[in-house]
C-alpha cells in the first residue's frame, strides 16, 4: 500500500533542511604545515643574512704550473731514468743523451787552451831574451859612441900636427878612417839597439794576441762544457713525471718536448666567475670548494689574485665587437683560488680536476695591487 503523499513531502523536507556534515582536517597537516612555515622563513632569513652574499660557479678547475722537459743540445737518447707517473726531485736525472761528440769538442777546446797558454810562454821567454840582447846591444853601442870619441880626439889632435908637418900625412888619413868606421860602426850600433828594442813591442803584441786566442778557446771549452752537461737532463722541480715520451734510442732535437714535470703537490683553482659575480669580491674572502672526484670531502680555499682581463681577451682568437650585428654576452674573469688543506688530501689533487666554488663576499678581504677590478 503506497504511503500517503504528505507524510513523504514532509521528510524531504526535514531532510534538505539538516545541514551535511563538515570534512575533518587530519591532525598532522598543521604541525607539517607550521614547519615548512619556519623552514621557509629559515630559508629566506638565510639567504637574506649569507645567501645573497655567496658567488657560485662551475666553471672551475684544477691547475698547476706544469714544466714541459726539452734538451738543450741534440743526441741520441741513450738512458731514461724514470718511468710514468714517477716522482721526482729538483735536481734528479730524468734523461741522458749520447755525449761523445761534446766530449771531444771539450778535449778540443782544452787542447788549444793548452796551445795558447804555451804561446804566451813562449813568447815571454822570447821576451826575457830579447831583454838580454838589448842589453848586449846597449853595451856595444856604448863601445861604439867611446870609440867614435876616441878616433876623434886623434883627429883633432893630429890634425895640427900634421898641418906644421909634424906628423906625415899619412898617418892623418888613418885616424881618419879609423874616426868614419868608428861613426859608422855607431850609427850600426844604434839601428841594432833600436831593433832589439822594437822587437820587445812586438813580442808584447805577440802575447796579447795570445792572450786573446786563450779566452777565446777558455770560452769554447766553457761552451763545450755546458754542452757535455747538458746532456744530462735533470729536473727543475719537485712532481711527478707525466706525458713521458722519451725512449731509449730515440734522437732529441733542442726543444723537442720528452716529458712533462707536474708539481702536483702545488696545485691551485683558477675560477672563472661571471663579470656580474665579481663586484663585491676581494682578495682573501674565503671559498668552499667541492671536488668532482672528492664528492665526500668540502675543501677550503682563500681568494688569492684577479686575472688582468676577461678570458676572451687572452683567447687565441679574441672577438671583434665593433663589426657586424652585435649580441652581448655576458664575460667571464678568471680569479686564482689558494687551496688550503692537509698533505693527505693535496696528494689526491690533480690538475684539471673540475671543481665547484662557493666565494664568500661578506668579508672584506685585503687590499693588494691585484684587487682594484672593482
Amino acid at each position: 500500500m503506497p504511503a500517503p503523499t504528505g507524510t513523504a513531502s514532509a521528510d524531504a523536507a526535514t531532510a534538505s533542511a539538516t545541514p551535511p556534515e563538515r570534512r575533518k582536517v587530519p591532525g598532522f597537516l598543521l604541525p607539517v604545515g607550521i614547519v615548512l612555515g619556519l623552514v621557509a622563513v629559515a630559508a629566506l632569513a638565510y639567504w637574506w643574512i649569507v645567501g645573497r652574499f655567496i658567488q657560485s660557479t662551475d666553471d672551475a678547475y684544477l691547475q698547476a704550473d706544469s714544466v714541459t722537459v726539452a734538451p738543450k743540445v741534440n743526441g741520441y737518447v741513450t738512458d731514461v731514468y724514470v718511468g710514468d707517473n714517477a716522482e721526482v726531485k729538483a735536481g734528479d736525472p730524468l734523461v741522458r743523451l749520447d755525449s761523445r761528440q761534446y766530449q771531444a769538442a771539450l778535449d778540443q777546446a782544452t787542447a788549444t787552451i793548452d796551445a795558447r797558454k804555451a804561446d804566451i810562454q813562449r813568447a815571454q821567454a822570447d821576451i826575457q831574451q830579447q831583454k838580454g840582447a838589448i842589453e848586449q846591444a846597449r853595451a856595444q853601442l856604448q863601445a861604439a859612441q867611446i870609440n867614435a870619441w876616441h878616433t876623434q880626439d886623434e883627429v883633432s889632435r893630429y890634425s895640427p900636427l900634421a898641418t906644421t908637418g909634424a906628423e906625415s900625412g899619412d898617418q892623418l888619413s888613418i885616424l881618419i878612417t879609423n874616426r868614419d868606421q868608428a861613426k859608422a860602426t855607431l850609427t850600426a850600433d844604434q839601428a841594432a839597439l833600436d831593433q832589439a828594442q822594437a822587437k820587445i813591442a812586438d813580442l808584447d803584441a805577440q802575447i796579447a794576441q795570445a792572450h786573446a786566442q786563450l779566452e777565446a778557446a777558455q770560452a769554447s771549452a766553457k761552451q763545450s762544457q755546458l754542452d757535455l752537461q747538458d746532456t744530462l737532463i735533470r729536473s727543475s722541480l719537485n712532481g711527478r713525471v707525466g706525458d713521458r715520451t722519451v725512449r731509449v734510442g730515440q734522437y732529441a732535437q733542442p726543444g723537442t718536448r720528452l716529458m712533462t714535470v707536474v708539481p702536483v703537490h702545488s696545485v691551485y683553482l683558477t675560477a672563472n666567475f661571471k663579470e656580474t659575480q665579481i663586484g663585491r669580491m676581494r682578495a682573501g674572502q674565503p671559498a668552499t670548494l667541492h671536488v668532482d672526484a672528492l664528492p665526500d670531502a668540502d675543501l677550503h680555499g682563500v681568494v688569492d689574485s684577479f686575472a688582468p682581463g676577461t678570458g676572451s681577451e687572452f683567447a687565441l682568437l679574441p672577438p671583434e665587437n665593433a663589426t657586424g650585428n652585435f649580441t652581448k654576452i655576458v664575460q667571464r674573469v678568471p680569479v686564482r683560488i689558494r687551496i688550503d688543506t692537509d698533505e693527505q688530501t693535496r696528494k689526491l689533487l690533480l690538475p684539471g680536476l673540475s671543481v665547484t666554488v662557493d666565494v664568500d663576499t661578506r668579508a672584506a678581504g685585503n687590499t693588494s695591487a691585484n684587487d682594484n677590478h672593482g
